[in-house]
């Protein structure tokens, strides 16, 4: 801790220092109107047999609040009724938008499993704090800009402590009925600030077991930060809800949380990630995404034969400028801090071989994929490689 706290120290008197004059007042935008109506994330396609199987096995989410609990209420990207990013920091705290409850998924199948990937929304992550968070937040990007070369850590990127848009979320796994055995949920992850969580069923209080109920994990998103693990309901789990927790529930409708005390259930909705943040990924850095990276080639087993599938550039970074600049990250550039040499997007685009490799799988945990939204993607051989290094 003694090295990392010195690192974050020497960034924050540099960026202290750049920001002496600029930071004598702060200047807080007035919430900016609409600009008009979104689709209805109902209306979005989806499969029938991947909705089906996203609703019945989609987690219960005991969402801690914290000291503004308006802040900690899930919702769709565009809430505001639009697809910017870098004014949902500012628009989360407007009364007009009621932050309905949604949530995001995608289904992929290999002939033994199938893998159903669920994604939280926050306007804002705010650790530390709405003011002081962002403020800590520009000290630390602003010092590591000046003084890159003093980085002791090499994760500063990592470390601050408040940014627009937060995007969390889990993969839950579930094997197929054969004979002897029904269909039922045999692992569970959940990424909770750039480290995936590895579950197996189980009573939720030994450390890598999370319970169920009926179908559905039960999982804690924490306040604030809302990093994503299993639910124990301990009083450490629960020591920053100082509002207490919702708990969500899919119900089909998104519930809305109204303007008073909150309430201790809320019902959710389910939009697909296919027609909502991966449609808007296509065209790279845009209103919606200020980062984009080129993800290449990527390989799947389909049919037993290794399929080339391009990818290319994609919306990598959500847009975002307060506090952490472009910190919210879609599911396909999320990673795990201690597996940075692998491919980026990998626990997204092969969840089948991710979850192999992290259980230590034998070959009865088959990753030949009969559906997947890339298959719908056109195939292609000799395209850049796609282990291509992370972004920095």
């Amino acid at each position: 801790m003694g090295l990392v706290s010195r690192g974050i120290g020497r960034y924050c008197r540099i960026g202290l220092a750049c920001l002496a004059a600029s930071w004598l007042a702060l200047d807080v935008a007035a919430p900016v109107a609409a600009s008009g109506a979104a689709a209805s994330l109902a209306d979005a396609p989806a499969s029938e047999d991947s909705f089906s199987l996203a609703a019945r096995y989609a987690p219960i989410f005991y969402q801690g609040l914290g000291q503004t609990p308006r802040f900690d209420y899930i919702t769709n990207f565009d809430f505001d009724d639009d697809w910017r990013g870098d004014n949902n920091w500012q628009n989360a705290e407007d009364a007009r938008f009621p932050l309905a409850a949604w949530v995001y998924f995608s289904v992929c199948e290999t002939t033994t499993h199938h893998f159903i990937h669920y994604a939280v929304f926050h306007p804002r992550d705010w650790k530390g704090g709405n003011r002081r968070g962002v403020i800590v937040s520009d000290l630390l990007r602003l010092g590591a800009r000046y003084g890159r070369s003093y980085d002791p850590t090499g994760v500063v990127d990592d470390l601050v402590l408040a940014h627009e848009n937060d995007l969390e979320g889990c993969l839950v796994v579930v094997a197929k009925a054969r004979a002897g055995a029904s269909e039922r949920v045999v692992f569970v992850e959940s990424l909770a600030h750039n480290k995936f969580l590895r579950y197996t069923p189980g009573t939720g209080q030994s450390r890598n077991t999370v319970r169920l109920e009926g179908n559905r994990p039960l999982l804690f998103i924490e306040p604030r930060g809302h990093g994503i693990e299993a639910y124990r309901g301990s009083q450490r789990q629960l020591r920053a809800s100082v509002k207490g927790t919702i708990r969500y529930e899919y119900a089909g409708q998104p519930g809305l949380p109204g303007e008073g005390e909150p309430p201790p259930r809320l019902g959710y909705a389910l939009a697909p990630i296919e027609t909502t943040l991966w449609a808007r990924a296509q065209s790279g850095s845009n209103e919606t995404y200020g980062e984009q990276f080129n993800y290449g080639t990527r390989y799947a087993t389909v049919a037993g034969k290794r399929r080339a599938i391009w990818l290319g550039v994609l919306g990598s970074a959500f847009l975002g400028t307060s506090g952490g600049r472009n910190m919210a990250r879609p599911p396909w550039g999320w990673f795990d801090r201690d597996e940075r040499s692998r491919p980026l997007g990998e626990w997204y685009f092969d969840p089948a071989a991710t979850i192999k490799r992290h259980f230590q799988l034998g070959n009865s945990f088959s990753t030949n994929y009969i559906s997947h939204p890339l298959l719908r993607r056109p195939a292609t051989s000799g395209a850049p490689r796609a282990d291509a290094p992370y972004p920095q």
